[in-house]
């Protein structure tokens, strides 16, 4: 759930724009919404994953390893993998974006744990698993970003990584979740890796085409 760039346009995009966007910031209860919906839509995506033994890049592709790979549980480890990223989305992005970051992250690790209990999937094609679960995650993450949110991780590590020592985001992002790719190969089957790409690249191009600057100007 990593896509770097993204970050950097929630900078740009929260700059003040004359008279319309005052009248667009959103109000208190709108980001609530949005934290419970976007959260929601991501942890319907999360159990498509987890049901067709898939898995995604950034904190959450670490969750789904050691939850493969040891079976401990996916929620639990994801909330505690993201706790050391909190002192630089603070530094980096401020305390009300760091403050809505934990809440999504709190959230999306009730919800993963939860939806199981209220939905029940008997049967899941790999393919619709992996293009279903890549629109809804995409869709939540787009919800979290438009509200000054995210799912921390990463995309928060690669941005500070850039600002201190100049290493380029993107670049470094790809690293990261190219290794998860790889230490994927010892846990489950390259077909599962090869359904999982294609899930983060429906989810990838669902951000691109529909959060970009200017597009979206409450905050």
């Amino acid at each position: 759930m990593s896509v770097s760039s993204l970050l950097s346009r929630l900078r740009s995009s929260a700059a003040p724009v004359a008279g319309a966007a005052a009248s667009a910031r959103h109000q208190p209860h709108e980001d609530v919404q949005a934290l419970l919906t976007g959260t929601l839509f991501v942890a319907l995506g999360v159990v498509l994953f987890r049901q067709a033994g898939l898995l995604t890049g950034g904190t959450a592709g670490i969750a789904f390893l050691l939850h493969y790979a040891t079976g401990w549980n996916f929620s639990l480890v994801f909330f505690l993998i993201n706790l050391p990223f909190y002192g630089l989305a603070w530094k980096r992005m401020g305390p009300l974006f760091t403050f809505k970051t934990f809440a999504a992250v709190a959230l999306l690790s009730v919800f993963a744990q939860w939806v199981p209990a209220w939905l029940s999937i008997g049967e899941l094609n790999t393919a619709f698993a992996a293009v279903a679960g890549g629109l809804l995650t995409g869709a939540g993450m787009l919800m979290l970003f438009r509200h000054r949110a995210s799912l921390g991780g990463f995309n928060v590590l690669v941005l500070f990584l850039q600002e201190r020592f100049g290493w380029r985001a993107g670049h470094v992002q790809m690293a990261m979740d190219c290794t998860i790719v790889l230490a994927a190969f010892a846990v489950v089957d390259w077909t599962q890796i090869v359904w999982s790409v294609v899930g983060a690249v429906v989810l990838n191009m669902t951000l691109a085409i529909n959060h970009r600057p200017g597009r979206y100007m409450a905050v």
